[in-house]
């Protein structure tokens, strides 16, 4: 995650990130995304998407530019909803 004034090339990334998740999102796949406030060194973003299996849900994490870029990481963790506000 950029913390700091990023590069122009860090900006072009993450500028091609945000693209590859609102594509997704239009695409109905990403159900959200979003990131904590804090500009530190703890600083995390979290997108929830849906995929058919592990396989294609590492694929289109491995796909985001900025995780291809090396500007931000990612771990994938399989989630199964228990209770949703109606």
């Amino acid at each position: 995650m950029v913390t700091e004034g990023p590069t122009s090339s860090e900006a072009e990334t993450v500028s091609r990130h945000f693209a590859y998740l609102t594509d997704l999102t239009n695409k109905g796949v990403v159900i959200l995304v979003g990131r904590t406030q804090n500009n530190d060194e703890s600083t995390l973003g979290i997108v929830i998407f849906e995929a058919d299996n592990e396989s294609a849900a590492q694929n289109i994490m491995e796909n985001d530019p900025a995780v291809q870029g090396d500007v931000m990481t990612a771990a994938l963790y399989p989630y199964k909803i228990a209770l949703m506000r109606k």
